[in-house]
Formats: structure tokens, C-alpha cells, sequence
């Protein structure tokens, strides 16, 4: 049966500090307003927040773990923004709630998103039972903004069953998107000259499925065609992995054509996963990498911002620039710098 629709923005809560309490309720109240105010916590760097949006995580984490992650990624111009909003539109009007995390190059004047995703989904970006959350990159590899995370577990206490996570899509280590989603998706385009030209071993060793859009028109034979290519491709670079091979498929994000295929394929693929238990574990194991990530993130910024580092690292690495120094005994004089050594 379908949700309710979130509430729309209080402007009360949008003009005070809100407690921890009143972002629980409002969360999972589906109060848009509360919503993007909590997910703004969650991306600001400010200490004080940081501690706020850890309180308001642990929280909610109990309300997590129901929906559908799906990466999406492919090269520009593939029609990323196009396909989700047909896919998303599709999927709430059979009654899902569907949250877009829609990640923009950032804007080196302001660091802020700069291509509007909302302007480029627009059935989606005016529909009740849809969430848009354009987040700027900010620089993090993956192609993928810096707490997409933690703003996935927003939206799913927030009630929304189906989580899709859209790349810059630039080349950059899609192993990061596949691990945080269930399922990882790569949008190809057909008549852009060699086929395979984009393809890259490590990309077809995370894809759960391959769909060549645009395959419309005077093109559509075209995309059969690259269809065939890359699944000749498929079958000898990706090694096997038991109970399930990436298809390859073709749809038009324009027409709408092909798009309800590839959502069952995602849904058949989830279903086989959580029946055999290896979605949850799956799971665990994104998480116990992602924990360990953020523990090396933060050693990072304490390593910076320590005093001792800071009085000998200039001169450390000069003497490395000028080859004086092996790089391996200039990260030991640091480390031992912060290990008080």
C-alpha cells in the first residue's frame, strides 16, 4: 500500500536549532523540512554537528536497512538523470517511495552542485512520493558525495523503500558506489564510435548489469548491436560469480521502453540475494570497510593537524621532493612525530 507523502516544510523548524529528539520524530515523520535539515547536519564539518548527526544516526539506525540501494553510473551524456527520473516515476506510481542521492561536480568557487539535478528529472523532482537530494562531490573519489552513506540511512528511516544513488560518472573508482548499494547498474551508450573503447576490467568486475540507453529510433539497432558486444565482453572479463551473470539490456529512458525490464531484473537479483542470505552479509561486510575507511579518514585529519607533524613536515617533505629522503623513512619520521616516538 502506498505511504502517505512526506509533509510538507514547517517554517518553524526551519528557523531554530532543532534537538536531537525533534530530528528522530521528524525524520521518521517523513517532514521534508526535518529531512533535508538532517541531512545537511550529516554533511557539515563542523564538530559540534558532527556530534549532533552521530547521536541522530544511532538513533535511527533501528529504522534502516529496508529499501533497495541501487548505484547508477555510466559517462556523461549517457542520460543517467533522464533514465532515473522515467525508473523513479515508474516505481512510485506502483506504490514505492523513492530517494534520489544525485551527486554533482562541485563548483570550485562555492564547492556547491553546479548541474541541477532537479531540473533535469522533472516528473521526479514534483513527485509526492519522491526525494531529490542533490549533494556537490566536493572532490570525493567515486564519483559519489563525502556522506552519501549516511544520507542513504537518512532516507531509508525517513520511509523511503528504494534508495538510488546517481554518479558524476567521470571515470573515478566506482568501487565505491558499489559498495554501499545492493545492486550496481552502468548506463552505456551505443554509436559513440568503439563500443568498448569505455570499458574497464575493474568496472565489469563490480556491474550487476550493463543497459545501453538511448536505444531508440535509428539507434536501436545500434544499441542491440553494442548489446551483443558487450556481453560477448561479459562473459570473458568478468569472472564467474556462481548464482548470477550481469545481463546486458537496452532501453529508451526517453520512450520508457525497457525500463520496467531492468527494474525486475533488480528486484529478481535482490529477491535471490536476500533468500540465500547473502544480502545481509553483503551488507555487514559494506559496513565493517566503511568503518574502517572513516577510521582511516579521521587518522588522517588528526595526523594534519597534530603540532608535532606540523613542525617537521615541511622540511620532511622537502628533503623527499629533493630526493634526499626515501619516502618510506620520511613517513616514518612523521609518523613517530605523532606517535610522540
Amino acid at each position: 500500500m502506498p505511504q502517505p507523502p512526506p509533509r510538507e516544510p514547517n517554517d518553524d523548524t526551519r528557523r531554530r536549532e532543532l534537538p536531537v529528539d525533534e530530528y528522530v520524530t521528524g525524520v521518521r515523520g517523513g517532514d521534508r523540512a526535518v529531512l533535508g535539515r538532517a541531512i545537511t547536519l550529516i554533511e557539515s564539518r563542523h564538530e559540534q554537528h558532527q556530534d549532533l548527526a552521530e547521536q541522530l544516526l544511532t538513533r535511527l539506525m533501528p529504522d534502516t536497512g529496508r529499501a533497495i540501494r541501487v548505484g547508477i553510473t555510466g559517462v556523461p551524456g549517457v542520460g543517467k538523470s533522464t533514465f532515473i527520473d522515467a525508473l523513479g516515476t515508474s516505481l512510485t506510481a506502483a506504490g514505492r517511495r523513492v530517494a534520489v542521492l544525485a551527486v554533482d561536480p562541485s563548483s570550485g568557487v562555492s564547492g556547491g552542485s553546479i548541474l541541477g539535478d532537479k531540473t533535469r528529472m522533472p516528473r521526479l523532482g514534483v513527485d509526492d512520493h519522491a526525494f531529490i537530494r542533490p549533494s556537490p562531490s566536493a572532490g570525493t573519489l567515486g564519483g559519489v558525495a563525502a556522506k552519501t552513506r549516511e544520507t542513504m540511512l537518512i532516507c531509508e528511516a525517513a520511509g523511503f523503500d528504494v534508495v538510488l544513488v546517481e554518479t558524476i560518472g567521470v571515470g573515478q573508482s566506482e568501487t565505491v558506489v558499489s559498495d554501499m548499494t545492493d545492486f550496481f547498474l552502468a548506463l552505456m551508450l551505443a554509436g559513440a564510435g568503439d563500443e568498448l573503447q569505455g570499458i574497464k576490467r575493474g568496472l565489469l568486475e563490480l556491474v550487476d548489469m550493463i543497459v545501453i540507453n538511448k536505444a531508440d529510433g535509428d539507434n536501436q539497432v545500434r544499441a542491440e548491436q553494442a548489446a551483443r558486444e558487450y556481453r560477448n565482453v561479459m562473459h570473458y572479463a568478468r569472472p564467474s560469480d556462481g548464482d548470477w551473470t550481469p545481463p546486458v539490456l537496452t532501453c529508451s529512458a526517453l520512450s520508457g521502453t525497457g525500463v520496467d525490464e531492468v527494474w525486475q531484473t533488480i528486484t529478481d537479483r535482490h529477491d535471490q540475494m536476500e533468500r540465500a542470505g547473502q544480502l545481509i552479509e553483503k551488507r555487514r561486510r559494506q559496513m565493517l570497510r566503511w568503518m574502517r575507511s572513516m577510521v582511516d579518514e579521521q587518522l588522517g585529519r588528526l595526523l594534519a593537524a597534530h603540532p608535532a607533524v606540523g613542525a617537521i613536515r615541511g622540511q620532511v617533505e622537502a628533503e623527499v621532493l629533493a630526493g634526499r629522503l626515501p619516502a618510506g623513512a620520511g613517513a616514518r619520521k612523521i609518523l613517530d612525530a605523532f606517535s610522540g616516538r
